[in-house]
């Protein structure tokens, strides 16, 4: 089960190749669309000012409560202060009877860039393009303010440079280099290799190293070593060559474990004392976790059937071309049978074992969803993440902190976001509902803060409706099995 659990999450998106997605660029290009939106009208003003007043602010700092009907005064893109003086030229939001939340962090997603699906030759372009605004509408939408990808490419530092340059509004990007074993894409298989693997990410802008299954046991702990060395934290897989003996892989800066199932790959029991032992283990390491249940239940599902996929309100969202390949070539579900989605389903209910076993010894948990792999839409998917995890035993307050405070800690960006204090960037979101009395009331979203600007419900909806319409009137020109020809 351990192999095959690893082997359909390679084949649903390492082997599709996340990156080479398409948005909606209208470049000429067979996979050209309508132009893609851009981001709203008006360039951010550097000092524009926004008070939004009588508002309930959640601040998620370490001790505070909840401030009632309180007035947050935003100048440029920094909350400037909290229940003080409001400026006359103050554009005024009421907040009355809303809730105001640090911007949400996703720390597992996998974004589309430019790509080709065919052989490729000096000066030719890309075959398949990306509007970057059209990428993170839907974590604007959804109040994603930070995201952390974890197959990063050259073209994600293109992206946050829109994003900086106030072209594209988006979240703030932090970027994982990926060094895996074997011989396809960024690999290294031996010691030294792994050393240089990560000084040239390192040098190339990279801000962390992911480590991914396929590593020897020695690489694996020089790539730890020589990233301790660099200054950058490593997060990821627990490489196979692991299994018997997990505890060997749990060595200084290994920081973060990305899914809750590595433990699942690892396990021979399934049981509450092996979930424990887990616990402790990193507990002892200081090793977080990024459960990532929605990825695993998502699987499980597609084993099933794919009409909950079909279903999915938020797919008009995705670009025509992966509609096709999660709908048509959909290796979760081709060639299922009754024992893969027992598997499956035994691995999502360990995960909930571990969740409990990882609360309990007191790991810090964040919320991730590895968004970008088979039905699990960006944006959307944290929601149902922080849900899940509620589900498997988190109080709604450690949802939210899992998705805010505790993210930005281990970035190491806290200084700057994940909190509502003055001071900080006015990464914001809005809500209609109180999250702490139901998790899911973080959909409920009035108005997003991001980027020095301010979207309000309306503004949001029309992003969102445009991008499907969009999707939906190119869905003839994308068919997976013809990819190829693009």
């Amino acid at each position: 089960m351990r192999e095959q659990v690893s082997r359909w999450k390679a084949i649903g998106l390492i082997g599709f190749a996340a990156w080479i997605l398409s948005s909606n660029a209208g470049a000429e290009s067979p996979a050209s669309q309508a132009p893609p939106a851009s981001a709203p009208k008006q360039k951010a003003v550097a000092r524009n000012v926004y008070a939004i007043t009588h508002v309930n602010v959640i601040p998620m700092t370490s001790t505070g409560e909840p401030l009632l009907n309180a007035s947050v005064v935003i100048e440029g893109e920094k909350i400037s202060s909290i229940n003080e003086p409001i400026p006359e030229r103050a554009t005024v939001i009421d907040g009355e009877g809303k809730w105001l939340i640090p911007g949400l962090i996703d720390m597992h997603v996998h974004v589309p860039t430019d790509g080709n699906f065919n052989r490729s030759y000096p000066t030719r372009t890309a075959a398949v393009f990306t509007s970057t605004q059209d990428v993170m509408a839907p974590f604007v939408a959804n109040g994603v303010t930070t995201i952390f990808e974890l197959i990063s490419q050259p073209g994600h530092f293109g992206q946050r440079n829109e994003i900086l340059r106030g072209d594209v509004v988006g979240p703030r990007m932090a970027l994982a280099a990926m060094i895996n074993g074997g011989n396809d894409g960024k690999t290294a298989n031996t010691p030294s290799d792994g050393r240089q693997s990560v000084r040239i990410a390192k040098a190339e802008g990279y801000e962390f190293i992911k480590v991914y299954s396929q590593l020897n046991v020695e690489t694996y702990k020089a790539i730890v070593d020589e990233a301790q060395i660099q200054g950058m934290k490593v997060v990821g897989h627990i490489p196979d060559a692991f299994r018997g003996k997990t505890q060997e892989a749990f060595v200084p800066n290994f920081a973060m474990v990305a899914h809750a199932e590595e433990f699942g790959k690892q396990a021979t029991t399934f049981s509450e004392q092996e979930a424990q032992a887990f616990a402790r283990l990193a507990k002892k390491n200081g090793t977080w976790l990024s459960p990532t249940l929605i990825v695993m239940v998502s699987m499980a599902g597609q084993a099933r059937s794919l009409d909950d996929l079909r279903a999915l309100s938020s797919l008009k969202y995705v670009h025509p071309l992966l509609q096709s390949k999660w709908l048509t070539a959909n290796k979760h579900n081709q060639g299922t049978t009754p024992g893969r989605v027992a598997d499956l389903e035994k691995m999502v209910e360990f995960n909930k074992l571990l969740v409990k076993a990882f609360k309990k010894e007191g790991v810090p948990m964040v919320a991730g969803t590895d968004a970008g792999s088979s039905g699990v839409v960006w944006g959307f998917s944290l929601h149902d993440e922080r849900h899940l995890l509620v589900d498997a035993g988190l109080s709604a307050n450690e949802a939210l902190n899992s998705a805010t405070r505790l993210p930005a800690i281990w970035l190491g960006i806290d200084q700057a976001v994940g909190t509502v204090e003055a001071g900080k960037y006015a990464d914001l979101v809005l809500l209609d509902a109180n999250p702490l009395d139901d998790i899911g009331n973080t959909r409920t979203i009035s108005g997003v803060f991001i980027n020095a600007r301010w979207l309000d419900r309306r503004a949001i909806a029309e992003m969102l409706s445009d991008l499907a319409r969009r999707n939906a009137s190119s869905k003839d020109k994308f068919d997976w099995s013809r990819r190829g020809e693009l």
